[in-house]
């Protein structure tokens, strides 16, 4: 994972949603609702809505943990690819590790790697995104 490999943003992708998000522990149940209803919008099939609804409430559980706090999520969707970004205003960047078994947490980047194509994180003004890259397949 590294950011020079972040998926550019282009004029031809869609933008199905940005939501702004609570800086409480509402966010993940929000993020997941909006992100849920954009997906069914596009007739994302069940496996990937899932997969992706997972990712995203790791990415925001992520934000609201270790960042100052969660202040958007965004969605692209251009060829075949879905693209979730979510932002924080903290300046720790996320690290990937090996939990041990024993652990009952710090699993949240580790599921989001297995789920997607790709993910990682870019600094901008305010924080950072992370983000995570989906394949959706032709609806």
């Amino acid at each position: 994972m590294t950011t020079s490999r972040l998926p550019q943003r282009s004029a031809a992708a869609a933008a199905p949603l940005r939501v702004l998000l609570p800086a409480d522990v509402t966010a993940p149940a929000l993020a997941r609702h909006e992100v849920r209803t954009a997906l069914l919008r596009l007739g994302v099939p069940e496996q990937p809505l899932e997969d992706i609804l997972l990712a995203t409430s790791e990415l925001v559980t992520n934000a609201f943990e270790h960042g100052e706090r969660p202040q958007r999520l965004e969605l692209e969707h251009a060829a075949g690819r879905l693209t979730l970004r979510v932002h924080d205003t903290g300046g720790m960047l996320p690290e990937l590790r090996a939990p041990s078994p024993a652990e009952a947490r710090s699993r949240g980047l580790v599921l989001v790697q297995a789920l997607s194509l790709d993910w990682g994180f870019e600094r901008c003004p305010g924080g950072k995104y992370v983000w995570a890259v989906f394949a959706l397949p032709d609806a």
